[in-house]
């Protein structure tokens, strides 16, 4: 259900379209289910940059499941920045769990 980034960056990986390949032949099976992409960011950073940054993640799952043949009346996206972090901590190991993108099933 997520996907990890570089720092500051907003590509995805090859393990990240690995996981998003699997996700949208899931989504095209399940024409029924929606979702909501976050896009999210380690605590680094002012809440500004960190907005845009999770905005630019959520937007890069969004679009490659489009491209995968996602219906996009079937997606929003939606960036939390550094606001919900998934490990709290001020260390590699923690950050690296915060920048994600997380595939959220809505209905």
């Amino acid at each position: 259900d997520r996907v990890f980034f570089a720092t500051n960056k907003s590509s995805l990986t090859t393990k990240a379209r690995e996981t998003l390949r699997k996700q949208a032949t899931f989504l095209r099976k399940n024409k029924n289910l929606n979702v909501t992409i976050e896009g999210h960011a380690d605590e680094r950073g002012t809440r500004e940059y960190n907005l845009a940054l999770g905005d630019k993640r959520a937007f890069a799952v969004y679009s490659y499941l489009a491209q995968a043949g996602v219906d996009t009346n079937r997606m929003d996206y939606v960036s939390w920045g550094k606001e919900r972090p998934e490990v709290i901590g001020s260390e590699e190991t923690a950050y690296s769990q915060n920048r994600r993108g997380v595939t959220i099933v809505t209905n």
